[in-house]
This record gives structure tokens, C-alpha cells and sequence, in this order.
């Protein structure tokens, strides 16, 4: 994600002295600094001092050194741009779309609907999973995606992939973000069925995005996770990389 100077706070250390900048947020119920950058000579005593308890995505080199002090890691993850306007989408993508008795519809269904193959997605041993209940991914995850509480609200170009009987197989949801179109979640149902869906809602969203008028589209891919292939052969560039830490 670009940083975006209007909307960063500052973090001050005891002495008042600026340490850490960031942009506001909340990840998985705790209150985040993201896209931390450190202003002052050594932010790790100010940290673990102020934002106990806090989520802290910065860069590698703070996130090893909060973890050397306690931080538990929670994500090591690349962050990639999509330009829209420079590398122009091509044409066939505007109509790709599922087979197989599949259709998409728009992304307005409640969390609970997507649930199933959005926690399939991400099962045990995957980058992304979430280690608690499936109530706790469900609220904590899931439904705060949806409502525009974690990451703004849902975009147009967001899509689902429905089968026959007009369950929820697939999904990309996209969300305003500050300001930026960002592609919070891409999921589909395990299984040879369901293999290649990714890639297609992905197209179309692009396509969708590109045709409402967004200039680009940004995410962030876990470290592990064979996505990022398919993002890059989809013509996202990588950004930067973060360790997103939780504070002891």
C-alpha cells in the first residue's frame, strides 16, 4: 500500500519525541500500526512501552527486532501493485467468466454465505489460516472484510462464484482502502472443481476495475503462499515487504 501522508498519525515516546508514524486500523480485534515507519534513532523501547498489545506492520528489519524482544510475528507478507493505465488489461479478459454450471454474481451476500469456501481456502497449514474457532475467523476475519469495518468498504468490481445451487464457491472481495482500491481476500472451495477460479474472478475484477475508472489495484501475499505466482503472472509488481508483529 502507498502511504497516504494525510491520513498518518504519529506516535510519541515518553520524552513527547516523535518515534513512529503510521496509518490507523484494526487487525484480528487489536489495534494496528500500519505501514510503520520509524522517525526516531531506536523505536523498539518506545513501542514496547506505548502499543502494548498493538499489531505493528513495518518493515523486516523492526519487525525481527520487536520479535527479539517478545513481539509474537503475525505476517511476513509482499505488498504488489496492479497499474491499470500503464499496462492496459487485455481485451478477453473483460468477459472471462466461470464454467461448469457457475455463474458470478455481485459480492452483497452475508459473511456467513462465504464463509465455508472462504475458511476452506485457508485451512489448516496455509500462510493464511486462522488458528481459532471457526466462529472466531468468522467475526474476527471475516464479516469485518464484508461490513467495511477492517479494510473500507466493498468496491463494485468485487465478485462471487456461485454454483447450481447458488452456494458460494469463489470470491474476490475489493475494498476501498483509504482512498485505494485494495484486494483484501481471494478464495475459492478446495478441490479440482473449483481449480483455475482464482485466476479467472481475478481477471474479470481487474477488467471491472479497470472500466469503473481505478487506476490501479494493490494487495498483500503472505510469505509461502503460491498466489503470489499467479499475481505476478496477472501483471502485479512487487512494492515492498512488511513483518506485521504483535506487541507483548
Amino acid at each position: 500500500m502507498t502511504p497516504h501522508d494525510d491520513e498518518r498519525r504519529t506516535f510519541t515516546g515518553p520524552d513527547g519525541q516523535p518515534v513512529l508514524t503510521y496509518l490507523p486500523g484494526t487487525r484480528d480485534g487489536h489495534p494496528w500500526a500500519d505501514l510503520a515507519e520509524a522517525v526516531g534513532p531506536d523505536p523498539v523501547p518506545a513501542i514496547l512501552t506505548g502499543l502494548s498489545g498493538w499489531a505493528v506492520s513495518g518493515s523486516v528489519e523492526l519487525g525481527e527486532e520487536l520479535v527479539r524482544h517478545g513481539a509474537r510475528p503475525m505476517r511476513h507478507a509482499h505488498a504488489m501493485r496492479r497499474d491499470l493505465i500503464a499496462a492496459p488489461l487485455p481485451a478477453g479478459w473483460a468477459s472471462a467468466g466461470p464454467t461448469d454450471g457457475l455463474r458470478l454474481v455481485p459480492c452483497d451476500r452475508p459473511a456467513a454465505d462465504l464463509f465455508p469456501a472462504w475458511r476452506g481456502a485457508f485451512a489448516a497449514g496455509h500462510p493464511d489460516h486462522h488458528t481459532g474457532s471457526d466462529e472466531e475467523a468468522l467475526d474476527a476475519q471475516l464479516a469485518p472484510l464484508l461490513t467495511g469495518e477492517a479494510l473500507g468498504p466493498v468496491l463494485p468490481c468485487s465478485a462471487l462464484a456461485v454454483d447450481e445451487a447458488d452456494r458460494v464457491v469463489a470470491g474476490v472481495v475489493v475494498t476501498d482502502r483509504d482512498g485505494l482500491p485494495w484486494i483484501a481476500t481471494v478464495f475459492r472451495r478446495p478441490g479440482p472443481r473449483w481449480a483455475g477460479l482464482g485466476s479467472v474472478l481475478l481477471r474479470r475484477m481487474l477488467a471491472d476495475a479497470a472500466a469503473g475508472g481505478l487506476r490501479e489495484v494493490e494487495l498483500v501475499v503472505s510469505e509461502g503462499n503460491a498466489a503470489r505466482r499467479l499475481y505476478e503472472e496477472l501483471g502485479f509488481e512487487l512494492t515492498g515487504t512488511s513483518l506485521t508483529v504483535l506487541v507483548p
